[in-house]
């Protein structure tokens, strides 16, 4: 697989990464090696960063819109998520915000979901006695 794919799915920012990452193709083997025992330098970007919009809206509990929204485009350390998190600008308190109602609507459709095919279950029971 190409390193850009690998490195989403290890979840690193890729510019970040060694050069000879970065240049060469990764087997399946060798991603699943780096997620078991992963190197050194693999380590400490996950510590430390810069991380990929990904998990930067993941740390922050947004979406990588709301990233956007709030003018976050360029990938961060962990030391500056932290201070976000510290002191959260207005941004960022109102992504939140719109985050957990998009939660709130995604569980109230399940259950709505969930209700209509009980219902549907519950007729055809009925209707085949």
């Amino acid at each position: 697989m190409k390193a850009s794919t690998a490195a989403a799915k290890l979840d690193v920012y890729l510019p970040a990464t060694p050069e000879d990452f970065q240049n060469r193709m990764i087997t399946r083997d060798e991603l699943s090696e780096l997620q078991r025992t992963p190197p050194q330098w693999l380590v400490d970007l996950r510590r430390d960063g810069p991380h990929p919009r990904s998990v930067i809206a993941g740390r922050l509990r947004i979406s990588i819109s709301g990233l956007a929204r709030g003018g976050i485009t360029d990938p961060l350390t962990t030391e500056q998520i932290e201070q976000l998190q510290a002191e959260p600008p207005n941004w960022l308190v109102r992504e939140r915000e719109i985050a957990a109602q998009v939660r709130l609507e995604e569980r109230l459709q399940e259950s709505r979901e969930a209700d209509r095919k009980a219902e549907a279950d519950r007729r055809a029971a009925s209707g085949k006695s």
